[in-house]
């Protein structure tokens, strides 16, 4: 594994020009490189050897004993530990039955709650579409969203969500349209269900949102932070959407076998731990995740750990111990690829973008490339070559990676794609 990494780290010479190079700039008071020759030299962590330092040769050796020991790595260094399924937790279907665009679908609205508390306990509302004309269950999509329910669907059935504003106050959410908006009738059209939640109802996206959130009720008295190697707010919303799978595995009409994940930007990075952590989730489309998430950290380019963790920016989205490798990402126990790897062997589509410098679009293929030798454990395919693709070259195989022309996030065409690949992958 050591010596394919090592040899892909030149490589790629078509794919140079890409991504626009330059000039750099300094974030948080961070210089943040965007030349491939400044990039530097770097050896990744090899997946596939265990830490008592023998090869991993097989399937059930990554599955019995590699998997769990990165799991722990990632739980230790970067997104946090998280307790499990809580006891008190319900679920309300305020709406069961619903006919919605144009009667192509069945819209249903449930409260999850996560403390028997219920409306005094953190709780979050979950939108969800079923094909009309599905007699059984049917796979599903399940979005982790900017915008609530409301805003990111054109549906005036949908009941009115609130979001958090830049001065961390509750404000009534704009109707459809909102940032991370989907149109829902293609997804339906290819029989695929689709849910969404708004991430903000889990936890809120700034520092000092622990009590507006599922973890408050963690804390113990007295207590107004989590230990260092707890979870940060990027596990508290993988653990929400483990929360929906909870509920998904009640409902008779989703096929809770056959349900994937879609992030962007932030949301990519919870997706990825999210199907890394939780093997429930059958798929995962990981849109720009960048630097946290499939982006390589020992390759010195557009965002880097230090960017992330400095106390103006991202720290309170990881457990504190990621801090300590800002400035010795070297010493990082791991790195991206083997993020990448922990979703094998569930089909993960990366998806990047040519003006996304940020978000290192290259450093996800290298990630992937480095990840295939542990999808090719299970017989799966793997990206089947180490040339970075050209934008609009999807490569959807098991492992596949999608670079648009454009740049950060998802754009309205990028959905074709993504509809494919669930189509392949979770056969309605």
């Amino acid at each position: 594994m050591k010596t394919l990494v090592l040899a892909i780290c030149g490589f790629a010479i078509a794919g140079l020009a890409q991504v626009p190079e330059g000039p750099d700039n300094v974030v948080a008071g961070i210089p943040a490189n965007y030349r491939e020759a400044n990039v530097g030299t770097y050896t990744l962590p090899d997946a596939l050897k265990l830490e008592n330092g023998k090869p991993v040769k097989d399937a059930k050796t990554w599955t019995e004993k590699r998997r769990p020991e990165l799991v722990k790595l990632y739980e230790e260094n970067q997104f946090g530990r998280t307790p499990g399924r809580p006891d008190g937790q319900s679920f309300e279907v305020f709406e069961k039955s619903a006919p919605a665009f144009d009667g192509k679908a069945i819209r249903r609205q449930v409260t999850i709650y996560t403390t028997a508390k219920k409306a005094d306990g953190p709780h979050f509302d979950v939108l969800i579409y079923i094909p009309a004309a599905a007699t059984k269950p049917v796979p599903l999509l399940l979005n982790l969203s900017f915008s609530a329910n409301s805003a990111t669907v054109e549906d005036p059935g949908v009941k009115p969500g609130e979001q958090w504003n830049r001065e961390k106050k509750r404000v009534t959410a704009p109707a459809g349209g909102g940032l991370g908006h989907v149109k829902v009738e293609p997804i339906i059209a290819a029989g695929l269900g689709f849910a969404t939640v708004y991430y903000g109802d889990i936890d809120p996206d700034f520092l000092g949102g622990i009590p507006n959130g599922v973890r408050a009720p963690y804390l113990k008295a007295g207590q107004t932070e989590f230990a260092p190697d707890e979870w940060g707010t990027i596990s508290a919303w993988a653990w929400g959407a483990s929360r929906i799978m909870d509920y998904f595995e009640t409902d008779k009409s989703i096929d809770a076998h056959r349900v994937a994940l879609f992030g962007i930007s932030r949301l990519g990075k919870t997706v990825l731990w999210t199907g890394a952590h939780d093997t429930r989730f059958a798929a995962v489309i990981a849109s720009c995740s960048g630097e946290g998430g499939a982006a390589l950290s020992r390759r010195n380019y557009g965002e880097t750990i230090a960017h992330l963790t400095a106390p103006t920016r991202y720290a309170y989205q990881f457990c504190a111990n990621y801090g300590k490798f800002g400035q010795h990402v070297d010493q990082f126990p791991i790195d991206a690829h083997e993020l990448v790897a922990l979703i094998a062997p569930r089909p993960l589509l990366l998806q990047t973008g040519t003006t996304d410098g940020w978000s290192d679009p290259k450093g996800e293929f290298l990630a992937a490339v480095a990840a295939g030798p542990v999808f090719k454990l299970f017989g799966k395919q793997d990206l089947g070559t180490t040339e970075w693709p050209a934008a609009g070259m999807p490569i959807l195989h098991d492992l596949g990676y999608y670079m648009h022309a454009g740049g950060h996030g998802a754009l309205p065409a990028d959905w074709e794609v993504f509809i494919k690949f669930l189509e392949q992958n979770l056969k309605p």
